[in-house]
Protein backbone atom coordinates (compact mmCIF):
# COMPACT_ATOMS: atom_id res chain seq x y z
CA UNK A 1 0.00 0.00 0.00
CA UNK A 2 2.64 2.62 0.52
CA UNK A 3 4.08 1.91 -2.56
CA UNK A 4 0.41 2.50 -4.24
CA UNK A 5 0.08 5.89 -2.02
CA UNK A 6 4.27 7.17 -3.08
CA UNK A 7 4.13 6.31 -6.67
CA UNK A 8 0.23 8.21 -7.09
CA UNK A 9 2.17 11.18 -5.17
CA UNK A 10 4.74 11.45 -7.87
CA UNK A 11 2.48 10.99 -10.63
CA UNK A 12 0.36 13.76 -9.31
CA UNK A 13 2.87 16.64 -9.31
CA UNK A 14 6.48 15.60 -10.46
CA UNK A 15 7.65 19.12 -10.16
CA UNK A 16 6.81 19.09 -6.34
CA UNK A 17 9.40 16.67 -5.46
CA UNK A 18 11.86 18.23 -7.79
CA UNK A 19 11.43 21.29 -5.14
CA UNK A 20 11.23 19.85 -2.09
CA UNK A 21 14.71 18.13 -1.00
CA UNK A 22 14.75 15.44 1.74
CA UNK A 23 17.74 15.38 3.84
CA UNK A 24 18.01 12.81 7.21
CA UNK A 25 20.55 14.93 8.80
CA UNK A 26 17.62 16.34 10.96
CA UNK A 27 16.57 12.27 12.27
CA UNK A 28 20.24 11.10 11.86
CA UNK A 29 21.64 14.01 14.25
CA UNK A 30 19.09 13.28 16.95
CA UNK A 31 19.85 9.77 17.11
CA UNK A 32 23.28 10.24 17.47
CA UNK A 33 22.91 12.90 20.11
CA UNK A 34 20.15 11.16 21.80
CA UNK A 35 20.03 7.35 21.86
CA UNK A 36 18.45 6.83 25.23
CA UNK A 37 15.56 9.51 23.47
CA UNK A 38 15.41 7.65 20.30
CA UNK A 39 11.67 8.15 20.13
CA UNK A 40 11.77 11.46 19.74
CA UNK A 41 13.74 11.58 16.59
CA UNK A 42 10.74 10.42 14.53
CA UNK A 43 9.54 12.60 12.23
CA UNK A 44 12.44 15.24 12.32
CA UNK A 45 13.86 15.00 8.88
CA UNK A 46 9.84 14.50 7.66
CA UNK A 47 9.59 17.61 9.71
CA UNK A 48 12.23 19.68 8.58
CA UNK A 49 11.47 18.82 4.87
CA UNK A 50 7.44 20.00 5.04
CA UNK A 51 9.27 23.30 6.49
CA UNK A 52 10.23 24.34 3.12
CA UNK A 53 7.92 26.22 0.84
CA UNK A 54 5.52 23.59 -0.97
CA UNK A 55 6.28 21.11 1.91
CA UNK A 56 2.56 21.92 3.76
CA UNK A 57 0.60 21.13 0.36
CA UNK A 58 -0.55 17.55 1.01
CA UNK A 59 1.90 16.64 -1.95
CA UNK A 60 5.03 17.92 0.02
CA UNK A 61 3.97 16.37 3.27
CA UNK A 62 3.80 13.24 1.12
CA UNK A 63 6.74 13.22 -0.39
CA UNK A 64 8.58 14.24 2.57
CA UNK A 65 6.77 11.62 5.17
CA UNK A 66 7.53 9.28 2.26
CA UNK A 67 11.30 9.89 2.18
CA UNK A 68 11.91 9.43 6.03
CA UNK A 69 9.50 6.47 5.52
CA UNK A 70 12.06 4.76 3.35
CA UNK A 71 15.03 5.94 5.77
CA UNK A 72 13.42 4.11 9.00
CA UNK A 73 12.34 1.15 5.95
CA UNK A 74 16.07 0.56 4.93
CA UNK A 75 17.35 0.70 8.85
CA UNK A 76 14.04 -1.82 10.00
CA UNK A 77 15.45 -4.31 7.25
CA UNK A 78 18.78 -3.72 7.92
CA UNK A 79 18.47 -4.59 11.95
CA UNK A 80 16.19 -7.19 10.69
CA UNK A 81 18.61 -9.11 8.48
CA UNK A 82 21.54 -9.16 11.34
CA UNK A 83 19.03 -9.97 14.07
CA UNK A 84 17.49 -12.88 11.96
CA UNK A 85 21.35 -13.87 10.79
CA UNK A 86 22.16 -13.63 15.04
CA UNK A 87 18.94 -15.47 15.72
CA UNK A 88 20.24 -18.26 13.06
CA UNK A 89 23.44 -19.08 14.17
CA UNK A 90 22.03 -19.36 18.01
CA UNK A 91 19.12 -21.30 16.81
CA UNK A 92 22.40 -23.53 14.61
CA UNK A 93 24.26 -23.98 18.34
CA UNK A 94 21.52 -25.31 20.48
CA UNK A 95 20.96 -28.85 21.36
CA UNK A 96 17.63 -28.75 21.58
CA UNK A 97 15.65 -26.14 19.40
CA UNK A 98 12.35 -26.48 20.61
CA UNK A 99 11.72 -22.97 19.51
CA UNK A 100 13.78 -21.32 17.13
CA UNK A 101 14.29 -17.81 17.23
CA UNK A 102 14.87 -16.90 13.84
CA UNK A 103 11.55 -18.21 13.04
CA UNK A 104 10.31 -16.65 15.89
CA UNK A 105 11.26 -13.65 14.42
CA UNK A 106 10.04 -13.84 11.58
CA UNK A 107 6.88 -15.06 12.49
CA UNK A 108 6.62 -11.94 14.89
CA UNK A 109 8.05 -9.64 12.00
CA UNK A 110 5.36 -10.83 9.75
CA UNK A 111 2.18 -9.96 12.66
CA UNK A 112 3.81 -6.81 12.46
CA UNK A 113 3.43 -5.88 9.21
CA UNK A 114 -0.37 -6.67 9.54
CA UNK A 115 -0.50 -4.45 11.92
CA UNK A 116 1.45 -2.08 10.74
CA UNK A 117 -1.05 -2.02 7.76
CA UNK A 118 -4.14 -2.73 9.62
CA UNK A 119 -3.48 0.20 11.94
CA UNK A 120 -2.44 2.81 9.20
CA UNK A 121 -5.80 1.80 7.01
CA UNK A 122 -7.64 2.59 10.33
CA UNK A 123 -5.76 6.06 10.18
CA UNK A 124 -6.04 6.39 6.90
CA UNK A 125 -10.28 5.46 6.94
CA UNK A 126 -10.67 8.60 9.76
CA UNK A 127 -10.09 11.11 6.49
CA UNK A 128 -13.25 9.24 4.76
CA UNK A 129 -11.09 9.80 1.44
CA UNK A 130 -9.97 13.08 1.66
CA UNK A 131 -6.98 14.78 0.71
CA UNK A 132 -5.47 14.01 3.99
CA UNK A 133 -5.44 10.18 3.83
CA UNK A 134 -2.30 9.62 2.32
CA UNK A 135 -0.38 11.78 4.10
CA UNK A 136 -2.10 10.28 7.24
CA UNK A 137 -1.26 7.04 6.38
CA UNK A 138 2.18 8.03 5.44
CA UNK A 139 2.23 9.62 9.06
CA UNK A 140 1.23 6.65 10.46
CA UNK A 141 3.46 4.46 8.34
CA UNK A 142 6.77 6.40 9.37
CA UNK A 143 5.56 6.76 13.07
CA UNK A 144 5.15 2.63 13.91
CA UNK A 145 8.03 1.80 11.29
CA UNK A 146 10.55 3.53 13.13
CA UNK A 147 9.65 2.64 16.63
CA UNK A 148 9.93 -1.24 14.86
CA UNK A 149 13.08 -0.29 14.09
CA UNK A 150 14.25 0.93 17.54
CA UNK A 151 13.02 -2.60 18.92
CA UNK A 152 14.88 -4.55 16.79
CA UNK A 153 18.05 -2.32 16.99
CA UNK A 154 17.15 -2.82 20.90
CA UNK A 155 17.11 -6.32 20.59
CA UNK A 156 20.53 -6.64 18.87
CA UNK A 157 21.98 -4.55 21.90
CA UNK A 158 20.94 -7.00 23.93
CA UNK A 159 22.86 -9.44 22.51
CA UNK A 160 26.16 -8.01 22.66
Amino acid sequence: MRLTIALALCLATPAMGEDLRFHATPTESCLAESADQARECIGRAATACMGQPGGDTTIGMGFCLDAELGFWDDKLNAAYQRLRADMTAQDKARTDPAILLADSLRDMQRAWIGYRDARCGFETAQWHGGTGASPAFLGCALQVTAEQTLYLQSLLQDQR
